[in-house]
């Protein structure tokens, strides 16, 4: 099977320093994965448990913006995680914020490697490639996260910035910008904590040494293309004047 399958790029040849990365771009289950459906509703696969909500049209106007090339999995979270390392025992997920994923709950390894072998990989050998074009690559993985987890109190933030310990010298003079902007709350490693081994900001950036960042955005603020676009021009000089910031 062609690797095409596993991701999409747009501005391949586009000559700004950025990566826009996002993982979690679609909700799509491969025809080959137990006959394109997970057995889960069909509300379910909109939610954020299966993609990443509005993300993929913030990475892709972002991407315009700075003039770098954008790299997007086309498969569902839920078939396998690219944000995940191989050996993480939430790389396929069997159970998400409150729902079972019947297609993933007798897995077998061969199961998992054929994944890994179809989606996953291609798709981070496709990552590599590109992050490898520019000698001052800068990694931005786009995320988005659902205002409110099931069971759970509301997520005040509007937009998260998440950084790992390891080098997190970009993504505090991002917070320090973003903290500017007075309508905003935002969040320092949250909704989540931002350092996770084997996932693909720790394969991509900080192994290899590169400046990044991720940035969540809450996904009731980008659920439209006009609303993305206006994200995306609104985060886009703030990145570049950090990247300034850390005289980078």
């Amino acid at each position: 099977m062609s690797s095409e399958v596993a991701f999409h790029i747009d501005g391949e040849h586009r000559p700004g320093r950025w990566l826009v990365t996002c993982d979690h771009a679609a909700n799509t289950v491969p025809p080959w994965v137990n006959g394109g459906d997970l057995g889960i509703p069909e509300a379910d696969m909109a939610r954020h448990i299966a993609w990443d909500v509005g993300a993929a049209g913030l990475a892709c106007h972002l991407g315009h913006l700075l003039d770098s090339p954008v790299i997007l999995s086309t498969f569902s979270r839920l078939v396998i995680d690219p944000n995940r390392g191989e050996d993480d025992p939430t790389l396929v997920m069997k159970l998400y914020d409150g729902t079972l994923i019947p297609a993933n709950r007798h897995i077998t390894p061969a199961g998992v490697e054929e994944r890994l072998d179809r989606l996953y990989r291609p798709y981070h050998a496709a990552y590599a490639r590109l992050a490898a074009l520019h000698p001052q690559r800068v990694i931005l993985a786009i995320h988005s996260f659902t205002p409110c987890l099931r069971g759970r109190p509301p997520r005040p933030w509007h937009v998260g910035v998440l950084h790992s310990h390891l080098d997190d010298r970009f993504s505090k003079a991002l917070i320090a910008r973003l903290m500017q902007e007075t309508d905003l709350c935002i969040g320092d490693n949250e909704p989540y904590s931002g350092h996770l081994p084997g996932d693909a900001i720790d394969r991509h950036a900080l192994r290899p040494g590169r400046h990044n960042t991720l940035v969540e955005v809450r996904n009731d603020l980008i659920q439209t293309s006009e609303s993305q676009a206006c994200w995306a021009a609104r985060l886009a000089p703030v990145l570049t004047s950090a990247l300034g910031d850390v005289g980078a």
